[in-house]
């Protein structure tokens, strides 16, 4: 999709982070945007923020892991606009801790929103965009955590390797059915967001989350980071060029060699760590 101006654009976790920066460059591209967001004050400062610069957008709440949500999302974007075109499932939340000591429902909050929270948009969405025949553009925001394993963050880690197999698989399917819609997965490195502070949005009935050292290591990492509206200009050039792996960083494709090479070698990922111990 070269063209963007006139189309619309759908963003979960619109409100704040990756998703605000990918609004404000749809909206600069002269996108129609609908917005969506687990939290409904910080989403409309968003729409408002949009609205002044005479974008068109409106703003849906809208809880991800949900599936009844995300019908009630599309059904409002094409009641609205008419059309959707470019879709991004960016909405995702952390939790940190040893594989064995995090609780089963920080596993289950994790994957219901950044696994089941993509593959409800993609439920509710992609259906309708094959129907259309009109040109179109999934965008699933993954992470670096994604192509490579770091250890104290498990649940994250697994739920972002599910968002590019998932990206992966479904990119084959639509090219095997010849579909107008082309996918990218975002695969972001140290990014400017407030992700380490997900339990805001966590539901009571899961129970608190553990802070750990990797919060408070990943935080500050974190406050270095690129600026989301850079990532947002990012993603619109990556489906304006059709590039499926979208990657924020040059220095993540050194991990992902890596790797790649220990597989290929028939190496151990823990073999390093075990040298210098």
């Amino acid at each position: 999709m070269e063209e963007l101006a006139g189309h619309v654009a759908v963003i979960t976790g619109a409100a704040s982070g990756i998703g605000r920066g990918m609004a404000r460059a749809f909206a600069a591209e002269g996108m129609r945007v609908v917005l969506a967001d687990i939290e409904p004050e910080s989403l409309e400062t968003v729409r408002k923020e949009l609205a002044t610069d005479s974008a068109e957008v409106i703003a849906v709440p809208t809880d991800v892991s949900q599936a009844d949500d995300l019908d009630a999302l599309a059904d409002r974007a094409y009641q609205e606009f008419g059309a959707v075109h470019v879709v991004c499932n960016n909405a995702g939340v952390f939790s940190s801790g040893l594989t064995w000591e995090q609780t089963l429902d920080d596993w289950r909050w994790v994957l219901g929103v950044n696994v089941m929270g993509i593959v409800h948009g993609i439920h509710s969405f992609v259906p309708r965009m094959i129907e259309s025949g009109e040109p179109g553009h999934v965008v699933n925001t993954a992470s670096g955590a994604g192509l490579v394993s770091l250890p104290g963050t498990a649940s994250y880690n697994v739920s972002k390797h599910a968002v590019v197999t998932l990206s992966e698989t479904m990119a084959q399917e639509l090219a095997a059915r010849d579909a107008n819609i082309r996918v990218s997965v975002l695969c972001p490195g140290a990014i400017d967001t407030r992700i380490t502070q997900s339990e805001r949005n966590r539901p009571r009935a899961l129970g608190s989350t553990r802070k750990t050292r990797t919060d408070e290591r990943l935080s500050e990492m974190l406050q270095a980071g690129m600026d989301p509206d850079q990532v947002g200009r990012i993603v619109v050039e990556g489906i304006r060029c059709d590039r499926f792996y979208i990657l924020t960083h040059e220095d993540l494709r050194k991990g992902v060699e890596l790797r790649m090479r220990t597989i290929l070698d028939d190496g151990d990922p823990a073999a390093h760590r075990r040298r210098r111990s």
